[in-house]
């Protein structure tokens, strides 16, 4: 059992990675980041390596792998990488489950970059990276997709003509690695709400919300594309589709423009004028920024309580995310008027970032995902016949 298994997540700016020894349960050695690419790239382990951030030259993902390769080496203590996890974010209407990336499963694939912009298209990168580094390694996808992917009809469909929908226009949802991974963690942390009403706050750079029934997700904030449901960093969230046939018609701007809007000049950075960075308006006095984390807040728990609605009550709330974890003013001007849902924020708790930051009968939590161990257990899974 010495070989290894990489993971990698690559976003628009960055590439994070872990490597795990292989095991049943596969045992992280090591993870990190390159982030700023395309502006001020530079790379940080954030755990089992050196400690602090170094500048590099990586303008693209692919160049990124190669550097994360260089300094994971001398982890490798000699064993080969056997297998190599990536998270893809679109795995399209069929892909439930992890899959091995084949030239086919590839080409497929890349048919949905459309549909995520910021991500498809890079994570297909780092795959074509990781085939030419470990050309003997299993290339294993698992897709943000794939947990939402037994939602009810009602939840799945658009009141459009339904010869869409079987051409593949649903309810996708997304975050799914990240759901799946923190569902599961509750669940061996508090057996007791086994099988309960679970609703997951997963608030970050992008952002969605998730209602989980018995282990299984009932209706995600995401819809079609990762653009739907809550506000995110630079990403509008819900909009009346009214205003994209104005803005065709009337403003006369193209397609492309209004992908670009969307994808990179909305959300926070649009409401506020000011950062796409919660940290920075939560900082700032400027009434641009008070104004967009006060309708991030109100988009947030309004979902909530439609969620609440789609499971017919709440045993469990759950904040995970880097916001969701790293912010206690947002979660608590989040959950401070929700105890129509049996929500009675702890201050104290809450401040101090602590594990169960509520008082009243619903319990809310505070848990930090980990989607790279997902993909490794999905790795390790794919690997055991060769065992």
């Amino acid at each position: 059992m010495g070989q290894r298994i990489l993971t990698v997540n690559a976003g628009s700016s960055s590439v994070k990675f872990a490597l795990y020894k292989t095991a049943e349960t596969p045992e992280c050695i090591a993870r990190g980041q390159v982030q700023g690419i395309g502006s001020t790239p530079s790379f940080q382990f954030k755990s089992g390596g050196p400690k602090g951030s170094e500048p590099i030259d990586a303008t693209d993902q692919g160049r990124a792998l190669e550097v994360i390769l260089d300094k994971i080496t001398p982890l490798l203590d000699g064993q080969e990488v056997a297998g190599v996890g990536h998270r893809i974010v679109h795995g399209g209407p069929l892909r439930a489950t992890p899959t091995e990336l084949t030239d086919e499963v590839m080409a497929d694939l890349a048919t949905f970059n459309p549909l995520a912009p910021l991500h498809q298209p890079h994570n297909l990168s780092a795959v074509a990276a990781a085939q030419r580094a470990f050309p003997y390694a299993l290339q294993i996808g698992c897709f943000d997709t794939a947990f939402h992917r037994n939602h009810p009809w009602e939840n799945d469909i658009y009141a459009i003509p339904r010869k869409f929908y079987q051409q593949g226009i649903k309810r996708y949802g997304f975050h799914g690695l990240s759901y799946d991974y923190v569902s599961h963690q509750l669940i061996r942390e508090r057996p007791d709400l086994h099988g309960k009403r679970i609703i997951i706050c997963h608030l970050g750079s992008g952002a969605s919300i998730c209602a989980v029934n018995g282990g299984h997700s009932i209706s995600s904030s995401m819809g079609f594309s990762p653009l739907d449901g809550i506000p995110m960093s630079t990403r509008s969230g819900h909009l009346d589709p009214g205003i994209l046939l104005y803005l065709l018609e009337t403003e006369g701007m193209t397609p492309q423009e209004l992908t670009h809007m969307l994808y990179y000049e909305s959300g926070l950075l649009g409401l506020s004028g000011i950062s796409h960075d919660m940290q920075v308006l939560e900082a700032s006095d400027a009434q641009g920024a008070k104004d967009a984390v006060e309708y991030f807040v109100y988009r947030v728990r309004r979902e909530i309580g439609a969620m609440a609605a789609t499971l017919s009550g709440i045993d469990a709330l759950v904040f995970c995310g880097g916001i969701g974890e790293n912010s206690p003013n947002i979660r608590q001007q989040i959950i401070e008027r929700l105890g129509f849902l049996g929500i009675l924020p702890d201050a104290e708790a809450n401040a101090q970032n602590a594990r169960e930051i509520a008082k009243g009968p619903t319990p809310v939590f505070v848990l930090p995902t980990d989607e790279e161990q997902v993909i490794a257990d999905a790795v390790a899974k794919a690997l055991a016949p060769a065992h």
